[in-house]
């Protein structure tokens, strides 16, 4: 008997030098990667298969933004289109900041070479952009609120009120953005922990603020809402709204994703929790690359004590049991169970 699931789509940063070589080792979908590649060179840039098939990872090579985002989207369609249809049955999808694109092309809204071309074009457009982003946790060890930590992110944002603001809830991290000047500013205030807080996300601009207006106005220009299908599966956005499968308002979806999601606040903690709630999936499936998505779903869910869980420990636990809620295909051990 089939399970049902919710698919989670990551964001930016996710390919890092331990994901060069995931999309040639797991990719059994080779139609959708000469697909991509052919995108890719139509455009005149590196193709996804010359990239993950590099000798060695190089920062400025594979973080360069339209490369970073072709990689990530390239990985997460290809192990969507992993999954095991026969034993899983995907009720929704959403996902974390540029993992919205992802998800577009996951639910159908987007063919998967028009998701290339969107992400490809955003990337390059919102890397225009002003500004810098960073992260900080708001919670202790055992993944509940810092009281402290929230007040003190709070304080940087109403210091900085017209500079800095939100860019993405994250778990149980906020992640912030805002002009280069009041970055640093806040970064020096915020004191510092677990040896790598408050982490400046290298080559990200003010992403989901109203840095990105241009970026936007353009996008809007050049992706008008007849690029964009009726979902085949319904989408929990970065509000935690919910787009129905076939009765969506394309013209709405287009503006949400080209100017909404673009210039303001992603809230993904939100998108997840709306997820269980309104479909209750018997599993949870990250799609890679990487797993980092893991410990902010986690921190999500203990949020609002989903199936009793309250402690990072209650999460790890569950994850150790014979049938782990979560499952990661950027996890060798996990995706074997998804195919």
């Amino acid at each position: 008997m089939k399970k049902t699931a919710i698919v989670v789509c990551p964001g930016r940063g996710t390919y890092n030098k331990a994901e060069l070589g995931y999309i040639s080792q797991n990719n059994k979908a080779k139609a959708l990667l000469a697909q991509f590649d052919q995108i890719r060179s139509g455009l005149g840039l590196a193709t996804v298969s010359g990239l993950d098939q590099q000798a060695a990872f190089s920062r400025s090579l594979h973080l360069k933004a339209d490369n970073a985002a072709a990689l990530i989207y390239a990985a997460g369609i290809c192990d969507y289109h992993s999954i095991n249809a026969n034993h899983f049955d995907v009720v929704a999808v959403t996902g974390n900041s540029m993992g919205w694109y992802t998800a577009l092309g996951c639910a159908g809204v987007l063919t998967p070479a028009s998701g290339m071309q969107l992400v490809t074009n955003m990337a390059q457009l919102t890397a225009d952009g002003a500004g810098a982003q960073f992260i900080y946790p708001v919670i202790d060890d055992n993944w509940q609120p810092d009281i402290s930590r929230i007040a003190m992110v709070q304080q940087q944002l109403a210091i900085h009120s017209n500079a800095l603001f939100m860019s993405i809830v994250y778990g149980g991290y906020a992640v912030i953005a805002g002009s280069e000047p009041a970055v640093k500013a806040a970064m020096a205030a915020l004191p510092p922990c677990d040896e790598r807080f408050p982490l400046l996300l290298t080559g990200h601009a003010a992403f989901h603020t109203g840095f990105m207006q241009a970026a936007s106005d353009k996008a809007l220009s050049l992706w008008p809402a007849s690029h964009f299908n009726q979902p085949q599966l319904p989408l929990i956005d970065g509000r935690g709204q919910i787009w129905p499968s076939f009765g969506s308002d394309l013209a709405a979806l287009q503006r949400y994703t080209l100017q909404h999601q673009v210039c303001q606040m992603y809230h993904f903690s939100k998108a997840l929790q709306v997820a269980v709630k309104e479909f209750a999936p018997q599993h949870i499936i990250l799609l890679g690359p990487g797993a980092s998505l893991g410990g902010a779903v986690a921190q999500s869910l203990i949020e609002i004590n989903w199936q009793g869980l309250s402690s990072k420990q209650d999460f790890i636990a569950a994850q150790q049991s014979e049938h782990p809620y979560v499952l990661s295909m950027g996890m060798a051990e996990q995706r074997l169970l998804l195919g």
